[in-house]
């Protein structure tokens, strides 16, 4: 039987909707019929097709596993059902299990009434053309028919044995945590439990409404009770998670809130004294701080895409052993799996500050001071979101200014002598995301004004 999904749910790099509005129960099993009908067609010499799935702590999250399970039961795949817990953990599982593949519920950091489905195969992540093949194949109603099977298993003990396992502490310290309510909750008590140390957790009980902040740790407001906690309590550093656990977000001793391009330099540090010479990448968002301090250290710094599958993709490519997004996607594949896993992300870090033997601020004081916005998005209409990009670059081209160098990997990345700022449609929501840096207060002023008029003449208007 044929079912078309609503257009606007099959984004760049996962599923995603409003539940009741353009996402429903009958998407998720006509997702658990459309996938699994993909993985039995292009995996046809297996003889039995096994798929994980787990889900997060929205309300939605239950029912939608539900049908999408039994969607993928009737095309004859047999589902490991992991259950609540992070989205990290469902891609340990598929690995650990040797799956062919995994789907997660979730809704991310979306509000609380949206909701979706992250897919993965063993060995790549699944985006872009793929999922728009899914979706054709729901259209075409040329689904696969079978009676698959269900078993149920606590994976959390397991994935946090693993967490454990590249643990490397050398010093007791201080951590604040804030799990904002989402699906890493339970997993990070399992996990402080066995740390050493003090630990003091902020908002671990599973809610799908958020009722203490919202689940983006990105956004600097959602980091002040954080902030808080490590004042009062004299913490090292504080570390929150997003929704489903696969962004992190820091901040220092002082309060200070350490971007992820930043704590890439962290990291890079200790993936370069094992992978000399690696290409380490770094989304269009970072700060040229980052690509420059790679290449001081000997790696090849690599600009890409923004999107979680995106680079993942691109790792697997290069053969890169570290990557990642300003948006707090973190990616190590020298000791672990190459995916998203900001509990892992919260281990290396933790590693690297007890080797340092000081303060968390140490570690990146060496770095250039500069001004920069965090990420700016500003809503526009979906149906244009796409078009809006390529005109701001066709202006700028028709300028003919020597002074700008335009980087279009994705959106516009345009180069000043000031410095540099970004324009980008987001895959996941109906905004533009954009972003300023330089190196003096005037220059980013400048900029700004730059970036504002040109989105002016897009007939919208950023508050820079």
């Amino acid at each position: 039987m044929s079912y078309n999904f609503d257009p606007t749910i099959l984004r760049e790099y996962d599923i995603r909707g409003q539940v009741g509005k353009n996402l429903s129960e009958k998407d998720a099993y006509a997702l658990g019929r459309a996938f699994g009908s993909y993985i039995i067609q292009t995996h046809k010499d297996l003889a039995e097709h096994r798929v994980c799935v787990g889900y997060d702590g929205r309300h939605s999250s239950p029912v939608l596993s539900e049908h999408l399970i039994n969607g993928l039961k009737d095309t004859g795949i047999n589902v490991t059902l992991v259950g609540l817990g992070p989205t990290p953990m469902l891609y340990f599982a598929v690995k650990h299990f040797g799956a062919e593949a995994g789907i997660m519920v979730t809704g991310s950091h979306n509000p609380p009434d949206y909701n979706g489905f992250k897919m993965t195969l063993n060995k790549r992540p699944i985006f872009g053309e793929t999922i728009q093949e899914i979706g054709k194949i729901s259209a075409s109603g040329k689904l696969e028919s079978g009676a698959g099977s269900l078993e149920e298993i606590d994976i959390k003990e397991t994935y946090v044995d693993r967490l454990m396992q590249d643990l490397e502490l050398t010093r007791d310290m201080s951590i604040a945590w804030d799990a904002g309510n989402g699906a890493a909750g339970e997993v990070l008590e399992l996990l402080t439990k066995r740390m050493g140390g003090e630990h003091h957790l902020l908002y671990t009980d599973i809610d799908g409404s958020f009722p203490n902040h919202h689940p983006d740790p990105t956004v600097d407001e959602n980091l002040v009770d954080l902030q808080r906690l490590v004042e009062e309590k004299g913490c090292d550093l504080g570390i929150a998670f997003d929704g489903d656990g696969d962004r992190i977000g820091v901040i220092d001793e002082n309060g200070n809130v350490l971007r992820c391009d930043t704590l890439m330099t962290i990291y890079a540090r200790e993936v370069l004294k094992n992978f000399p010479n690696a290409p380490i990448i770094g989304d269009v968002k970072c700060s040229q701080v980052m690509f420059d301090e790679i290449n001081a250290m000997g790696g090849k710094a690599v600009m890409w895409k923004t999107g979680h599958s995106l680079v993942k993709d691109k790792m697997r490519e290069l053969n890169s052993p570290l990557a990642g997004e300003l948006s707090g996607h973190i990616f190590f594949a020298d000791k672990y799996y190459g995916f998203d896993d900001a509990l892992y992300c919260a281990v290396r870090l933790l590693n690297e500050l007890s080797k340092s033997e000081g303060a968390l601020s140490n570690l990146t004081s060496h770095l250039p001071v500069l001004f920069n916005t965090p990420e700016i998005r500003f809503d526009v209409n979906e149906a244009e979101k796409f078009d809006l990009v390529p005109r701001v670059l066709k202006n700028l081209q028709e300028k003919n200014n020597k002074d700008i160098e335009i980087n279009d990997i994705d959106g516009v990345r345009v180069s000043t002598p000031d410095g540099w700022w970004l324009l980008r449609p987001s895959n996941t929501q109906n905004v533009l995301v954009a972003r300023a840096e330089s190196n003096s207060e005037q220059g980013l002023f400048n900029l700004k004004e730059m970036l504002g008029d040109e989105v002016k003449k897009l007939s919208y208007n950023i508050e820079l």
